[in-house]
């Protein structure tokens, strides 16, 4: 990769960094994106074999959330419930 395109995308990336943080946040997207497209102009076969992964991160991303929305759930509804019912639950 030549000198100016690593500037390039060292600069995106730094700068989007920055305007994160700044809670500015189209900004920081659009910096992102500026780096993302270099490095995919230089490594298009690597950027290829993500494009080709990205249904499976998707279905595995969905899961872990399905599951943190059930153990939410459940802490919400046994945070609702007294010590009382707990206890006669268990059957003391």
């Amino acid at each position: 990769m030549d000198g100016w395109r690593k500037a390039v995308v060292l600069g995106s990336i730094g700068a989007a960094g920055i305007l994160f943080m700044k809670k500015k946040y189209p900004a920081g997207v659009l910096a992102t994106g500026v780096g993302l497209a270099m490095l995919a102009a230089e490594y298009p076969e690597k950027f290829e074999h993500v494009r080709q992964s990205l249904p499976e991160y998707f279905e595995r991303g969905m899961r872990v959330m399905e599951m943190a929305g059930q153990a939410g759930k459940r802490i919400t509804e046994a945070a609702g419930r007294s010590s009382v019912e707990v206890w006669e639950e268990i059957g003391g």
